[in-house]
């Protein structure tokens, strides 16, 4: 695929869900250490964005703080083709990293491709050919400077990966926008039978993994977790959500407030799909968000952190672990490639 002038070319209920040691890393620093990471979403979208992005990546590269990478999800626009040909296109920019790359699927490049502009596509076939092609050696990270992670490769789904740096855990979880996949493909009026079956298996997936991430914290003695993930399970830009697009994130709440209340560190939860830099704090006391979700008792060690996306991809999030694990702080870097 030429880089061209293209530029480059019914309800669910989900309740009882089922309720490996993290390895460290050649990146991962060590309890006392400084560590800092890059985050990114929600990018390239669009023919611009797709020339631009190697010279995104090469400024990355140069920033020698930072030691880690992670895509947040939605390597394309949801309005363009889902083809095997753009994802390559993708995987090869991705190859272009140094340091070692976590991606974190995004709804985009598969949940939202039954559309017709998107193909369309079947969106379980470009689910498998992602994970066929961006996630061909389990327990690998992507980049250059490839680093050992642990992956639920065993349950299918080898984009879940946690890692240990800096005395903070850190777990990317396959959780994506579009009520989590359940949102009704072209010509349904409610989920198929094999829509269902793949967002139950991932999500007991992604609560164990959730439940794993907080366990290995816990056994470490680790002061935070980190959870990245595509969906804002919290859209502030959304006023009056509706629970008929909210519902399938309700089980993944309820895991992250469980885990959260029952640890004694900072829990920081990245995300990408809304588009606009935030941070906040959205289980406190006060939230619309408690009643919204069911949740009885506010979260006071949350804090989620939005980074910008689609037409305000005009910088990356640059983020240091400090106080050995204690607490992070980020600062937004902007792109300098015109």
């Amino acid at each position: 695929m030429k880089r061209l002038n293209l530029a480059r070319v019914g309800a669910l209920a989900v309740a009882g869900m089922l309720s490996v040691a993290a390895l460290s890393t050649p990146a991962a620093a060590s309890q006392d250490d400084g560590y800092t990471f890059a985050v990114i979403g929600d990018i390239p979208y669009g023919d611009a964005a797709l020339a631009r992005f190697p010279a995104n990546i090469a400024q990355i590269n140069a920033d020698r703080d930072v030691q880690w990478v992670n895509h947040l999800g939605d390597i394309k626009s949801g309005s363009t083709v889902c083809s095997d040909d753009y994802f390559q296109l993708i995987k090869q920019d991705f190859d272009q990293f140094k340091d070692p790359l976590v991606y974190t699927i995004g709804d985009n490049e598969w949940t939202d491709c039954h559309r017709p502009n998107n193909g369309p596509y079947n969106p379980l076939d470009r689910l498998a050919k992602l994970r066929q092609l961006f996630f061909a050696q389990p327990g690998r990270t992507l980049g250059q400077r490839s680093a050992h992670v642990d992956s639920q490769a065993d349950w299918g789904i080898p984009e879940n990966v946690r890692w240990s740096a800096a005395g903070v855990e850190f777990a990317a979880v396959h959780i994506v926008g579009s009520n989590n996949s359940l949102a009704p493909w072209t010509g349904n009026t409610s989920a198929t039978p094999e829509q269902t079956a793949e967002v139950l298996n991932r999500t007991a997936a992604a609560i164990q993994h959730i439940h794993d991430a907080f366990a290995e914290a816990q056994r470490r003695h680790q002061r935070s977790v980190v959870l990245l993930t595509q969906a804002d399970m919290f859209d502030p830009t959304v006023p009056n959500p509706s629970w008929a697009n909210y519902y399938g994130f309700q089980p993944i709440v309820a895991a992250i407030v469980r885990e959260s209340a029952a640890f004694d560190g900072q829990v920081y939860l990245f995300n990408g799909d809304s588009h606009v830099f935030n941070a906040d704090h959205p289980l406190a006391t006060g939230s619309s968000w408690l009643a919204f979700y069911g949740v009885t008792q506010p979260l006071t060690n949350l804090t989620r952190i939005t980074v910008d996306g689609s037409n305000n991809a005009n910088d990356y999030l640059r983020v240091t672990v400090n106080h050995h694990g204690q607490q992070l702080s980020w600062t937004k870097v902007p792109f300098t490639a015109a």
